[in-house]
């Protein structure tokens, strides 16, 4: 009997859910000899079910759209755990200042390493943070209360947000529709009527806003889910990265419901995460495994060579630079924790060794060296910062 594309799909959504059920299983099983972050677990699930290993699953459009979704969702929550009106100030100056140095010492190794014309999206990448990866564990280990998470916040919020803009800014591919133009125009209206509305103290929206959390009109969850397919039509359109409206969205959803409580919003934030990290991201992580050029990496000295090479730059690039502009306002333990949290990269240098390929500036065993050690920093260093913290 001849499998239909549509049960093809169908099988591959199965395998993609159930290796993110299995991965927090498996992760919890070796945390009486190592504690490895689930996301790990699901990059490697992704491996394993994927076309180079068990080939259970192939790279399709049904999960390629999931897992776009999945990311965009990644950098929403990103994007919404950011409090405007707590991030000025000292911790927020100091991470810009350290980001800027970073991306220069990043440029400058891929040039003095003869990257030519791949300069620029290898320092993008080398120069990342992977806030939206970290903050979970970070969250889950009681890192985000203390000293050192107000300023991880401020180090991953900048180190996550000025990549993508650079992405945006120099790598965008625009294509423009009148149809798509109308929806995002309808969109947009709604989500800004209803800033409007908490700029101007709403009673109304505010009432909304807090009478629905715990019925089924879940006003403020919809209003989110708007505001995130929303945002990546808009980049789809104007042909930026998805990563950059979702983040900008998750932003926009802080502030229109800042008229409510902090106990409301910090409910809807565990609403959204309950819909980001159970379901939408984990696909993008298990589907990046499923996309990993594993056989391109290991039939490739080079790129095995380049494995550690690129992160002991993630260390050199992100962690050191954070450590050292950190230094006279956070204690040794807490700076050394912060410092390998920083280092952590992945979303982004997904996006980067992607675009590096497609467009042939790096060889696509290059680029899958950099995704590896990115997926080795978030093995590696949170075990490290989390430690560091345990000390602080």
């Amino acid at each position: 009997m001849e499998i239909t594309v549509a049960e093809q799909d169908a099988f591959a959504l199965v395998a993609v859910a159930f290796a993110a059920v299995l991965a927090p299983l498996v992760a919890d099983r070796l945390a009486r000899w190592i504690l490895i972050p689930s996301v790990v677990v699901e990059i490697v699930a992704g491996v394993v079910i994927g076309p180079e290993v068990a080939g259970l699953v192939e790279p399709g459009p049904v999960l390629d759209g999931a897992s776009q979704i999945g990311m965009a969702m990644l950098f929403f929550l990103a994007g919404y755990e950011i409090d405007l009106r707590r991030a000025s100030g000292r911790a927020t100056g100091l991470a810009a200042a350290s980001w800027a140095v970073s991306f220069a010492l990043a440029a400058g190794l891929a040039w003095v390493a003869g990257a030519g014309p791949a300069v620029l999206i290898v320092a993008i990448g080398l120069s990342s943070t992977a806030l939206g990866t970290v903050l979970p564990i970070a969250r889950d280990a009681g890192v985000l209360s203390g000293p050192v998470g107000a300023r991880l916040m401020a180090v991953g919020a900048v180190g996550e947000f000025a990549p993508i803009v650079l992405v945006a800014l120099f790598f965008a591919q625009g294509q423009h529709s009148g149809r798509t133009t109308v929806a995002i125009l309808v969109a947009g209206l709604a989500v800004a009527a209803a800033a409007l509305g908490t700029l101007r103290r709403s009673e109304r929206v505010s009432r909304l806003l807090s009478a629905t959390l715990g019925t089924s009109v879940q006003f403020a969850i919809r209003l989110s889910v708007l505001a995130l397919l929303a945002s990546v039509l808009l980049a789809a359109e104007v042909g930026v990265d998805i990563a950059l409206g979702a983040f900008a969205a998750g932003m926009v959803m802080r502030l229109i419901l800042r008229t409510i409580s902090d106990e409301e919003v910090e409910q809807v934030g565990s609403k959204l995460d309950g819909i980001g990290f159970g379901w939408l991201v984990p696909i993008f992580f298990v589907y990046t495994g499923v996309t990993f050029e594993l056989g391109e990496l290991v039939s490739s000295p080079v790129a095995l060579a380049l494995l550690p090479v690129f992160l002991a730059a993630f260390a050199l690039v992100r962690g050191a630079v954070t450590w050292l502009a950190f230094a006279p306002s956070l204690a040794r333990p807490g700076r050394d924790a912060l410092s390998w949290f920083a280092a952590c990269q992945l979303p982004i240098v997904v996006i980067a060794a992607d675009i590096g390929a497609s467009r042939g500036l790096i060889e696509v065993a290059t680029g899958s060296a950099m995704v590896g050690a990115a997926m080795l920093s978030v093995l590696l260093f949170p075990l490290l910062a989390l430690r560091a913290a345990s000390r602080s």
